[in-house]
């Protein structure tokens, strides 16, 4: 299995890698992380323009298509979990 350090875990959806990386991070218990991991994508959500919003629920439902945004956000959001 990749690391951490990439963001993506094999046969996973991309909540769990999620999950899984802010955990890894942050040390925090990840039944812990998968509670708040959802309103923090709601906050941020209502904080995006419709259109990226739409595409980061995309990538989440496991979309194929939302590569560029998932780069984007990634590097967009990076500094709010230490990287």
């Amino acid at each position: 299995m990749p690391s951490s350090e990439g963001y993506h875990y094999l046969g996973e959806s991309a909540m769990e890698a999620m999950i899984k990386a802010v955990a890894d991070k942050t040390g925090i218990d990840p039944a812990m992380v998968a509670k708040v991991v959802p309103s923090v994508l709601e906050f941020i959500k209502d904080k995006l323009p419709d259109s990226l919003a739409g595409q980061l629920d995309g990538l989440l439902d496991g979309d194929s298509g939302g590569g560029d945004i998932a780069d984007t956000l990634k590097k967009g959001l990076g500094g709010l979990l230490g990287g």
